[in-house]
């Protein structure tokens, strides 16, 4: 059941080959075998097998959608009614969820049913998932390396097949990086086209939900649920969604792919290079017509996007004081014994310092050397992408500089941990869609490539991804787990 499709998927319920409930409890089975991987914090089986019940109830009325009796599974940092979402951290680790994140709302009228909530860093601030008040997740590819970050536990999921497709959020790379390295496809929509709310904040004019599936056609499918305007998020936009399936099979002849030279550079990974060319010798053969493209300014997106993210983290992480909800500490002397000992107490050590870089970058003498220069670069960061794209209709680049690093390799470098998103991160800055799918394997491990659109132009990637997975097979591979 596992290796089918949600199109597949849905055939099989309506033929009644099986029930919802019996593939609900295929995957909570598989779930139980391999807690090794570490990808989910909680397993919602009570609520997934009654999800199951309704889902069955729907497909027999007919009335059904396409999503509906599919076993999913949420980041946790969408709240989830009546589950505990935690966001990886200590601080939120007694935090039961009394509404629904809207993207949550929208997956459930669809009729999914929601297997748990999947493993991440600490309030998304990581590059590996190790950040997690839970422990790291394991890359079920080789388990002594990282499944990346932030939505690690999103993509090891998906490609140990322990849900036929997961939410996500991107802030800076938090879907493509680990979609990339566990060798599954992910795709993040232009900031704006997924409601934020309900999903809780880390930076909020860069975090983004969107989707994680083996295949371009299943997140196509899984975003189009999720995505749309909602009147609760000021950051929404109101901008019809279009059936994304619907030009799945446009051909590509003609279709114009920028390379921007910034990227492929000789400090471009070897094996990298090769995995790539061979992609792109792919995509000429479709049809497509590939050329060099410039964008000079990105070589300043890893300042911008650490200043910016930071800044916003520290602003949106202080209602976590102690007071409302989540962790307090026990016996505070006063009212400053409990900020100080409750978020040093809660917060991880990532978390603190990415906290305090923001509150320095904003506070006064700082503001306009860091915080305000970062954000006019930004712009320039943002227009160089509209002229290229303005030339070309895909970007096509790296998602990360090499296969995923070894656990614990990099966590006393935090520097050398940022530079792993050195490919992503100018795309959050610019607001453009942009998504991850499996390309190659260098050393056994799964390597992706990185497709960025123009905005509001989901559709497009899509249908370019789609294009490229019906001629290659790496999106069907699997690790061995069984």
């Amino acid at each position: 059941m596992q290796n089918k499709t949600i199109t597949q998927l849905a055939q099989s319920l309506r033929a009644k080959e099986f029930s919802s409930v019996e593939l609900t409890q295929h995957f909570l089975h598989r779930i139980a075998q391999h807690t090794e991987l570490n990808a989910y914090v909680t397993v919602t089986s009570e609520l997934a097998l009654a999800q199951a019940q309704l889902a069955d109830k729907r497909l027999a009325s007919g009335d059904a959608h396409l999503l509906t009796g599919i076993p999913i599974a949420h980041k946790d940092i969408f709240c989830t009614q009546d589950v505990k979402t935690t966001c990886a951290s200590k601080m939120l680790d007694n935090f039961i969820a009394p509404y629904n994140a809207t993207v949550v709302e929208k997956l459930d009228a669809a009729g999914v049913v929601n297997l748990g909530k999947l493993n991440m860093d600490e309030f998304a601030m990581g590059s590996s998932n190790e950040t997690s008040f839970y422990g790291s997740v394991k890359n079920p590819w080789n388990t002594q390396t990282v499944a990346g970050g932030s939505s690690g536990g999103s993509a090891a999921a998906v490609a140990a097949q322990l849900a036929v497709c997961v939410t996500g959020t991107d802030t800076g790379g938090s879907i493509r990086q680990p979609a990339a390295f566990c060798g599954v496809s992910g795709i993040k929509p232009t900031y704006g086209r997924v409601s934020r709310y309900g999903m809780i904040a880390y930076a909020s004019s860069l975090d983004q939900g969107g989707s994680l599936a083996r295949s371009a056609q299943d997140c196509a499918i899984l975003l189009h649920a999720m995505a749309g305007f909602d009147e609760k998020d000021s950051t929404s936009v109101d901008v019809p969604v279009p059936n994304y399936c619907a030009d799945l099979e446009k051909p590509l002849a003609g279709l114009k792919i920028g390379l921007p030279k910034e990227f492929f550079t000789a400090d471009l990974n070897a094996d990298m290079a090769k995995t790539l060319e061979a992609a792109i010798d792919e995509y000429k053969k479709l049809g497509a017509v590939v050329k060099e493209v410039s964008m000079p300014t990105l070589k300043y997106a890893i300042p911008a996007y650490y200043v910016i993210a930071s800044a916003e983290c520290s602003s949106n992480l202080s209602r976590y004081d102690g007071v409302r909800f989540g962790y307090r500490c026990d016996n505070p002397a006063d009212l400053t014994d409990l900020y100080t000992r409750s978020r040093g107490e809660a917060f991880g050590k990532e978390v603190k310092r990415r906290i305090l870089m923001g509150t320095y970058a904003l506070s006064a003498g700082y503001y306009d050397a860091y915080y305000l220069k970062a954000q006019q670069v930004r712009r320039l960061i943002s227009d160089d992408f509209k002229r290229a794209l303005h030339d070309v209709d895909v970007i096509f680049s790296p998602v990360t500089p090499t296969p995923a690093f070894h656990i614990g390799e990099k966590l006393a470098n935090p520097v050398e941990m940022y530079l792993a998103d050195i490919y992503t991160i100018a795309i959050n800055l610019a607001g453009l869609p942009a998504m991850s799918i499996p390309a190659g394997f260098i050393g056994g491990m799964p390597v992706g490539l990185q497709l960025i659109g123009n905005y509001f132009d989901e559709a497009r990637l899509l249908n370019v991804a789609h294009a490229y997975q019906q001629v290659t097979n790496w999106h069907t591979q699997s690790p061995n787990l069984d």
